[in-house]
């Protein structure tokens, strides 16, 4: 880190050397990369020591984990404390929107998300999937399940592969909007604009639309 740099802590409040260290690698993972950012910077940035950072997280890997893992919680959270759904499918929609208002109040988080979070590392071969991520992804699978059980998703699709085709869908959107600051691709849209999207192809799982949507495409 160069000497004229700003430590990213600096205009925190007094807080735990392990909250000090997990905003500091965010902030640098998403500067400068987390193949470019070192546990050593990583631990000056947050005024504490390497050994500290590896007491906490145990490697690197590990403290991008715990990076990510807060993120879900704090997606987890604001879909517990939104208001009540009525049904499963405006409660799966509660969990789209709870992750898009994350990210989008957090654009550190946003970056690694879009940049690193599927990213094989160099240090363990193995894809980095957060045990906030798992239990998201499984409250997705529970309001899937109840949508389907109530006729709001065709029998005949696999649950699995319309969790992952809605999220594939969102998270596509999403780091578009990120690799479009770096690039030049264009992606001329908001978080408004994903949910518009959304809106039109969470309904169109349902049987009777997807035969309507059958029925014009024959003609």
């Amino acid at each position: 880190m160069p000497e004229t740099d700003v430590p990213a802590v600096a205009s925190m409040p007094a807080v735990s050397s392990r909250d000090r260290i997990l905003f500091s690698a965010k902030h640098l993972f998403a500067r400068n990369g987390y193949e470019n950012t070192s546990t050593v910077a990583i631990a000056r940035d947050a005024g504490t020591s390497e050994s500290q950072l590896m007491k906490h997280f145990g490697s690197k890997q590990g403290l991008l984990a715990a990076i990510f893992d807060r993120g879900w919680a704090n997606i987890i959270e604001r879909v517990q404390t939104a208001h009540r759904a009525n049904s499963p499918t405006e409660r799966l929609m509660s969990m789209l929107d709870a992750m898009i208002l994350e990210v989008e109040s957090d654009q550190e988080l946003k970056e690694l998300a879009a940049l690193e979070a599927r990213r094989v590392r160099k240090d363990n071969r193995d894809v980095l999937i957060s045990r906030g991520y798992q239990q998201f992804s499984e409250m997705m699978g529970s309001a899937l399940a109840e949508m389907r059980d109530q006729g709001h998703i065709r029998a005949d699709l696999n649950l699995d592969v319309v969790r992952s085709a809605i999220m594939g869908v969102t998270d596509a959107l999403l780091r578009d909007q990120v690799v479009a600051r770096r690039s030049e691709l264009r992606a001329d849209y908001g978080s408004a604009d994903i949910r518009k999207l959304l809106d039109i192809l969470i309904p169109s799982l349902n049987s009777e639309n997807s035969h309507s949507l059958k029925a014009v495409n024959e003609r």
